[in-house]
């Protein structure tokens, strides 16, 4: 009973955390919006049939049903219909006349300078870009309480275990001891689990780097152990044996080297980190994120093969809502890990979230914001085209009711792509852990 109320509360945790996030989103557009003058009839987070709503002024505020995104309604959105066409209409042409009359029935007489596609471009790009930079200092602020608040997950030097006898590196962890394999010196000089080194040789020991690289480099030497166990300094004298280590270089690539080896495993401590590496830690998750959703196709490919085929789900590709759903309830659920653990988990639960919209947001297609900003810059630069080369000719504003086509295919893309997550989410999840 208390595994599936612990489940339920990590995903309750994630729903509310996602929907603050677009709530917040959608706000950072409204924000500008009506700063620089835009009317604004409707703000609402998520979709489908309504659930509340209430106006004040001008705006409808609410919520829906579905919780799969939001959207603030801005007047004008697409510029009129150029005058004095006529003749047979394509369904393409019908298509596009129709966002165009139904982007003209929203703007009420006598307030045509107050529609989004009469801002200037500059303005739009702000607009459309307030959404995304309002996930993007969301995540800011989640990584800054997990790395200054919480800390970061670093090895200590209070040993987690202590192996019986060395295994080959390339042997399970779980390989159990057999008669040919060597005792480890750990194990031979006395240490235990829950010992704390204190010093080697008599140098102090800070960290688990410093004390990893003091028994890499010195295989058969005796050297003198200081450790802290129940709060007594205990001496012990341990020989490290040359033996296969599995090492990780700078791009997390695990080598095999032949080093000083004891048979120890580190703790793991919270370290609390300054404020300046918060957007350095912000920045190494962004450029994973855009990764991934640079490569997206061929991991969608990929989602295709294990939801339909024996192929294995790779844990490090993308998932729907059922599975960020899913994982953070196992999280929350996995009494095994320390409350503090569990917190720093959802906490960057959702802090990917809120990067993975930034980075999505900004893809440059409708109706995506990353497509009204790519419309708006085109704009921009027409504009300063005409300016300089064809003085006394005003450009016209870009249309993109002409994309309309487009976008009808990009948001069916979308929708299957979230369909097919939900359904490996289902049949092949990505478990925590």
């Amino acid at each position: 009973m208390e595994s599936a109320l612990l489940f339920l509360l990590g995903v309750v945790v994630i729903v509310v955390g996602l929907a603050v996030s677009i709530g917040l989103h959608e706000l950072g557009h409204l924000s500008f919006a009506k700063l620089f003058g835009v009317k604004v009839t409707q703000y609402f987070v998520g979709f489908g049939r309504t659930i509340w709503s209430r106006k004040k002024g001008e705006t409808e505020w609410g919520f829906k049903w579905i919780p799969l995104g939001g959207y603030i309604a801005m007047t004008g959105m697409f510029p009129p219909a150029p005058a004095g066409r006529s003749g047979k209409r394509t369904w393409v042409q019908r298509l596009v006349d129709s966002a165009r009359q139904s982007s003209a029935e929203t703007v009420q007489p006598g307030e045509e300078g107050r529609t989004f596609s009469s801002k200037a471009p500059w303005q739009r790009i702000i607009i459309m870009l307030g959404g995304p930079v309002a996930n993007l200092l969301i995540a800011v602020v989640l990584i800054f309480v997990i790395g200054v608040g919480i800390g970061v997950p670093s090895a200590s030097t209070t040993l987690a275990s202590v192996a019986e006898c060395l295994k080959p590196a390339s042997a399970s962890t779980s390989a159990t001891c057999s008669s040919g394999d060597p005792a480890a010196p750990a194990a031979v000089a006395g240490l235990r689990a829950g010992d704390r080194i204190v010093s080697v040789d008599g140098a102090p020991i800070t960290s688990w780097d410093q004390l990893s690289t003091l028994i890499q480099g010195a295989p058969g030497k005796a050297l003198s152990v200081t450790v802290d166990r129940a709060g007594q300094n205990i001496p012990l004298t341990v020989t490290p044996e040359l033996s296969q280590k599995q090492v990780a270089d700078a791009s997390g690539h695990l080598t095999t080297i032949e080093a000083g080896v004891i048979g120890i495993s580190p703790g793991e401590m919270y370290v609390r980190q300054s404020p300046v590496t918060v957007l350095p830690m912000t920045g190494r998750a962004l450029q994973q994120i855009t990764g991934v959703v640079l490569d997206l196709p061929s991991r969608m490919v990929q989602v295709w093969n294990a939801a339909f085929s024996s192929a294995p789900r790779d844990p490090n590709g993308p998932v729907g809502l059922i599975g960020v759903g899913r994982f953070a309830g196992d999280t929350a659920a996995n009494t095994a890990l320390p409350v503090l653990d569990r917190l720093s988990w959802l906490l960057n639960i959702l802090a990917t979230l809120n990067l993975s919209l930034f980075v999505f947001n900004l893809i440059p297609l409708l109706p995506l914001d990353g497509g009204h900003v790519l419309g708006a810059l085109w704009e921009w630069v027409k504009r300063g085209f005409f300016a300089v080369f064809r003085r006394g000719a005003k450009a016209k504003p870009v249309d993109m009711a002409k994309l309309m086509p487009l976008t009808a295919v990009v948001v069916t893309v979308l929708i299957a792509m979230e369909l097919l997550l939900a359904y490996a989410d289902l049949v092949k999840p990505v478990t925590a852990g």
